[in-house]
């Protein structure tokens, strides 16, 4: 049996990794960070002459070039001038030509958000009356495609690798000093530096096109990659790099001369002359993410960005720890139970440092309770929560083997790994081998004969090694638990960096509450958004139902469908019925014109007397997939 468990640590990592390739799979693309909380014309409106410019207001501060916005008239021609202006705070316009024809006008933008994440969207205004429009929305997408997909596998990958460089380090430096000897552990930090660098690098290339047209032949646009580095967040990829040549040189001295080191007082000296290099460099490279996504937004920024250079060093120690220990674990021939009792102080001090700052920083990104359970955000946030608390209920399933092994007698010192006579053993068994090698060389046949003998007896000296290390039960369930460990953290990871591309939740919340101001003014259009669910394949979204004026008889109906990410849904059908049960009228049916993608009308919508009403909406998104959702409102 214990044969088998080291192919099924393998199986179970290859499992975790496909389950993290589909959770990043279906987060792209990404969800915006800035929401558009008002424009000018407002979504839906009706004007009675052309407007001389078209404005948008975000939620916060985003980067626009000149051809971020453009306004397409009813046959799909640009009819702004390709100028835009910043206008006030987080208010952005755009002039249009003169002499513009009556009918619908669409509004398409796409931005890159203070997060550094891109926005894309679309709506639509009329000039005199709603009309028939050949514009297509339905594919405004930001941070989608193949694009988006090797994007957000870069970000994983470059999360991945910080971990295991920054932890692995700190594993060998605070709990495991003997482990800078170790061939697996040395391989472990490389590949992460390596991971870490490429990903880096990759998303250089990846960022023009990921925040504009998201096509793949523009990866390697050299224009496009001058823009980046002029951004903030090509600034921070730049200083990245930068930092990781430091740290390849930490880990030459790591591995090299701090490994040679016999005196133990030179190696005390450049233990700590490495711990505060390491120590810089790590907080440098956290301290890349932190100026470039949600830190460096919304309230308390001073504070935000040293809180999340905090919670990224303590992930990297505890998970990159693990992950150093799982590898000396299974892969080195021993490892000291005093190693393992170190880290399990210092992963503990980590977890609490992961508590004290995921406390803040879900307080600044939700703002609130309902924001928990009723945005994406909250929702992933839970998940993640959730994971943690299975992650350290293992934990400390691993701290009681480690305390079991703790108590064994002084001289089972290792607590993994075969004893002395068979490290002798195996050592004596290379020796021959490499002088019958040499001799090989020199005397033909009978050399050759005795390199193989000797081969095959280093390799029964390793297998009974590997029979002495399986064969005791402690240290057979340490390492199923730090196994278990590994693979939930794998996972933990990928929610993790699904969150980073979700919009927080209380950006979303600001921006309902925006644009629920924006519908309560005097003489606005009432605006219901109904979430539905047809229950089919790509059958979620929102129907937004504006009326204007809102008031007992003839009105003007908008019904805006959208998919949840807020992109224009292309459907089939779609009815309205108002129905006012308190007097037992109704349901009186509208059947809208579909005059754009996603955009429905009906003029002359009769509501006979005051009341609260219910608008039921019926949408049906395939030959066989519809459903009936309703929302009550107080109309005149």
């Amino acid at each position: 049996m214990s044969q088998t468990i080291a192919p099924r640590a393998r199986t179970l990592l290859l499992l975790l990794l496909a389950v993290t390739g589909a959770l990043l799979a279906g987060a792209a693309p990404v969800s915006a960070h800035a929401a558009l909380t008002g424009s000018d014309p407002r979504q839906g409106a009706v004007v009675d002459k052309a407007p001389t410019q078209v404005s948008l207001t975000f939620s916060e501060q985003v980067a626009m070039s000149d051809d971020s916005v453009r306004v397409l008239d009813p046959k799909g021609e640009r009819v702004d001038t390709g100028k835009t202006t910043e206008q006030g705070t987080n208010t952005y316009g755009v002039k249009l030509r003169t002499g513009l024809p009556d009918g619908t006008f669409t509004v398409t933008y796409q931005v890159v958000s203070a997060d550094s994440h891109p926005v894309a969207g679309a709506f639509t205004f009329s000039v005199g009356a709603p009309s028939k429009t050949s514009v297509s929305v339905s594919d405004q997408t930001a941070g989608g495609g193949v694009v988006g997909g090797l994007y957000g596998f870069a970000r994983y990958a470059s999360y991945a690798g910080f971990i295991l460089l920054v932890g692995g380090a700190a594993f060998v430096l605070a709990c495991w000093q003997r482990g800078a000897g170790m061939r697996p552990v040395q391989r472990l930090v490389v590949s992460g530096w390596l991971a870490l660098t490429g990903a880096t690098l990759a998303m250089l290339l990846l960022r023009g096109a990921y925040t504009s047209t998201g096509k793949v032949g523009e990866i390697f646009d050299l224009t496009l990659l001058s823009q980046v580095l002029q951004t903030k967040t090509g600034a921070a990829l730049v200083s990245r790099l930068l930092l990781l040549a430091a740290a390849a040189l930490f880990i030459a001295v790591l591995f090299g001369a701090y490994e040679k080191r016999d005196d133990d007082k030179e190696k005390g000296d450049l233990t700590f002359g490495l711990a505060i290099g390491g120590f810089v460099v790590a907080a440098g490279l956290a301290a890349t993410w932190a100026m470039a996504e949600h830190a460096s937004t919304g309230i308390q920024t001073g504070i935000a960005m040293p809180v999340d250079v905090l919670h990224l060093l303590a992930v990297a120690v505890w998970l990159g720890g693990l992950s150093t220990l799982l590898v000396a674990l299974y892969r080195t021939p021993s490892v000291e139970a005093s190693a393992v009792r170190r880290f399990s102080s210092v992963a503990f001090g980590s977890v609490v440092v992961l508590a004290a700052t995921g406390i803040y920083q879900s307080w600044r990104q939700l703002g609130s309770w309902s924001a928990l359970t009723d945005t994406s955000y909250g929702q992933l946030l839970l998940v993640k929560v959730g994971l943690v608390a299975v992650l350290i209920g293992i934990a400390w399933i691993s701290r009681r083997w480690t305390s079991q092994l703790s108590r064994e007698p002084a001289g089972e010192a290792v607590v993994v790994g075969a004893s002395a006579p068979v490290n002798e053993e195996r050592t004596a068994a290379k020796e021959p081998g490499e002088k019958e090698r040499a001799a090989a060389r020199v005397g033909g046949g009978d050399g050759k004969r005795a390199a193989q003998l000797a081969r095959q007896k280093a390799a029964v000296a390793t297998a009974r090694e590997k029979r002495l290390r399986d064969a005791d039960p402690l240290r057979s369930g340490l390492r199923r638990s730090v196994l278990a460990e590994a693979g939930v953290a794998v996972v933990l990871l990928a929610v993790t960096t699904v969150l980073t591309s979700t919009e927080p939740g209380r950006t979303e919340e600001d921006a309902k509450a925006a644009t629920a101001a924006t519908s309560q003014e005097p003489g606005a259009a009432l605006s219901l958004d109904i979430p539905f669910d047809t229950g089919g394949q790509d059958g979620k979204g929102v129907a937004r139902v504006e009326l204007d004026p809102a008031r007992v008889g003839g009105n003007e109906m908008h019904l805006f469908v959208e998919r949840p990410n807020g992109r224009a849904f292309d459907i089939p059908e779609v009815k309205v019925a108002f129905t006012l049960q308190a007097k037992d009228i109704g349901p009186l049916p509208v059947v809208p014109d579909r005059i754009a993608t996603g955009h429905w009308t009906a003029t002359g919508v009769q509501i006979p007397m005051a009341g609260n009403w219910e608008i039921a909406v019926t949408v049906r998104t395939s030959d066989i997939d519809q459903v009936t959702v309703d929302k009550n409102a107080q109309i005149g």
